[in-house]
């Protein structure tokens, strides 16, 4: 009896003293991660969602408050001038969550580009709404459009076989209208 409650405690010390040892590790990566992500995985979207801002994105980039939400803002200029926002968004799609980056021209109040951060989406059927044939449909797109919650608007055609990803998408880009219009006036007073 005695050897199992001495194995159980040594067990108990192992346990704590690993755990507290992954936390000071992530603690210490937590940066480094987050700007490994900035620049191979976010950076390359938003510059293509942002095409012709001309500061550096990620350097600019602000973290804003809206409804109790903490998001990442990428703000474009052009001739030193507050120009476009991008931010990003989650729908559900098929496979599970989709990341979505959305950027608007602050000034035309239009969609400067969507680009698909993250999904889970089935390969070769619903992974198509990451490929520019889909996501160059969005450009242009004024703020004014309506979109149904889990419908795509009727200006956008959903990829044959692959309706509940493009649904995914439309709702993230739901989302990120909704959000809009706070997140526009942040960027605006800086």
């Amino acid at each position: 009896m005695k050897e199992i409650v001495q194995m159980i405690v040594v067990l108990s010390v192992i346990c704590t003293v690993c755990g507290i040892a992954l936390s000071g590790f992530r603690n210490i990566t937590a940066e480094r991660i987050e700007n490994q992500i900035l620049t191979n995985v976010q950076g390359p979207k938003v510059k293509i969602v942002l095409d012709g801002a001309e500061n550096d994105l990620i350097a600019d980039r602000k973290k804003v408050l809206v409804n109790d939400e903490q998001l990442l803002l990428f703000i474009g200029k052009k001739q030193g001038k507050n120009w476009a926002i991008a931010y990003e968004t989650v729908g559900q799609g098929f496979g599970g969550d989709m990341k979505v980056m959305v950027g608007y021209d602050i000034e035309q109040n239009n969609l400067t580009g969507i680009q698909l951060i993250s999904h889970k989406e089935t390969p070769g059927i619903g992974s198509r709404v990451a490929e520019d044939q889909f996501t160059k449909r969005f450009k242009g797109l004024h703020i004014d459009i309506e979109i149904a919650p889990n419908q795509c608007p009727d200006e956008i055609d959903a990829i044959s076989g692959a309706t509940y990803s493009s649904k995914g998408v439309c709702e993230a880009i739901r989302k990120s209208l909704e959000l809009y219009p706070a997140i526009r006036k942040q960027a605006m007073a800086k």
